[in-house]
């Protein structure tokens, strides 16, 4: 910008100076020429010295000043030699003896697609991104060995194709689906070890965006992942059928422990009842046996009391007439009131059946 300012203004006065010149001799009258004085001479002189003054100025100053942009790095060339690196800025060298040479110091990027072959000689197509920067120190070397970053980004793209294809061959092609997630650091490492130290330059990124296999392979691929799918569907159904299974093993488990409980319970009731019941028999027939005369032994230990019917000296019928008078009372407990309508009788005597309980 300012090389080019320069030049407008070198170029106006120089064309100024020579329109003075040539109106001073003469030349450019109205008239036509015609006689000029010493004085106007001199003055045209004077003039036309000041435009090829200014014309030289325009030659060899606007050139000679160049401006390096932020995010630039330039290399100077002196007499095609190259010896210093400038950054950005603006610097005044003689352009006929040094030229300058630019080269981009931002980060550039490399797309790349490329084949490739697995272990077990699986085809691959592979995208790839690899991002770079020059190191702006090293611009001397870069413009002595490859001349041009276009030149430099082929060199990288050949070596990260390389480097990506030698990565991938180690490994089958199922193992490289498998362990997908890390084959991208990994490239990136390898191309990082082999590009940054001989490149000159330093690799911001290298990323495998895509592998994409045959269609055959993913096909493949993509029946066994069907495959084991149902076999796992299967795995779960049958889990879920086992865990079903024993649910109701469980419950039905529970139920018979619960039928169990119930008939012991129902059958101590029962115990309890028959005790009882017996119990109450044993009250009656000591009462029955004292009202009929007998002797009623009484033995008391721990707040219980048990009697005993002494038969010493009763015989079999005086015994058998507590069981009989029992029965009596048993039926007279149960009788509902009503008398028997069966009567037996002969010439002397009336029996009444009295049913038995």
């Amino acid at each position: 910008m300012i090389g080019t300012l320069l030049g407008v203004v070198f170029v106006v006065i120089a064309g100024i100076a020579l329109l003075m010149a040539l109106w001073k001799s003469g030349n450019l009258s109205l008239k036509g020429k015609k006689a000029v004085s010493r004085k106007s001479k001199f003055l045209a002189t004077v003039f036309a010295g000041v435009a090829v003054v200014f014309g030289c100025l325009f030659v060899f100053i606007p050139p000679s000043i160049q401006t390096v942009e932020t995010g630039q790095v330039a290399v100077v060339k002196h007499l095609g030699e190259a010896k210093e690196i400038r950054t950005s800025g603006t610097y005044f060298d003689f352009w006929i003896t040094n030229t300058y040479s630019y080269y981009d110091a931002t980060v550039q990027t490399i797309d790349i697609q490329a084949a490739a072959y697995s272990k077990d000689a699986q085809t691959m197509d592979i995208s790839m991104t690899v991002q770079y920067r020059i190191n702006a120190e090293q611009a001397i070397d870069i413009a002595t060995k490859y001349g041009d970053l276009q030149t430099l980004s082929s060199r990288i793209e050949s070596v990260s194709i390389e480097r990506a294809k030698s990565h991938l061959s180690s490994f089958s092609a199922m193992e490289i689906i498998e362990t997908r997630s890390s084959i991208s650091p990994a490239v990136e490492q390898s191309i990082r070890e082999t590009i940054s130290d001989q490149y000159y330059v330093t690799i911001v990124a290298g990323v495998v965006t895509n592998i994409d296999f045959s269609d055959a392979f993913e096909s493949t691929v993509e029946n066994k992942m069907i495959a084991e799918q149902e076999v796992l569907t299967a795995e779960y159904e049958k889990e879920k059928a086992i865990i079903a299974a024993e649910q109701q093993l469980e419950v039905a488990k529970r139920e018979a422990e619960a039928v169990v409980e119930a008939a012991k319970a129902d059958a101590k009731a029962q115990e309890l009842v028959a005790q009882a019941q017996a119990q109450a028999i044993a009250y009656k027939s000591v009462e029955v046996a004292r009202m009929l005369g007998f002797t009623i032994l009484e033995n008391t230990t721990d707040e219980v009391t048990v009697y005993t019917i002494d038969f010493t000296g009763k015989t079999a019928e005086e015994i058998a007439l507590i069981s009989e008078y029992l029965k009596y009372v048993e039926y007279l407990e149960t009788w509902d009131g009503k008398l028997p309508t069966t009567l037996v009788t002969d010439s002397s005597s009336a029996s009444i059946i009295l049913p038995m309980p």
